[in-house]
């Protein structure tokens, strides 16, 4: 029976050591996890993300005008050339 009652004490050592190796990993993680959102890193796990950006139909159809003039510009400029 003692053999039996040492071993299961050594196996509460050793789980006590591993729930305070846990515990010393989770605190680890958590102060580089503070280091990382305030240097202003994204998308990463626990960071919050941003929301996504909706451009409405006016500003498509100005972005749209605006390449359609580049591109006409750029024939102009091959045909005279």
């Amino acid at each position: 029976m003692t053999n039996i009652a040492n071993a299961i004490d050594r196996l509460r050592e050793e789980r006590r050591d591993a729930q305070n190796q846990v515990q010393k990993l989770g605190e680890a993680i958590s102060v580089l996890e503070k280091l990382t959102r305030g240097a202003g890193a994204t998308g990463h796990a626990g960071t919050p993300h941003r929301a996504k950006r909706v451009l409405s139909a006016a500003g498509r159809r100005r972005i749209s005008l605006a390449q359609k003039a580049r591109w006409a510009k750029i024939r102009q400029i091959k045909k005279a050339a």
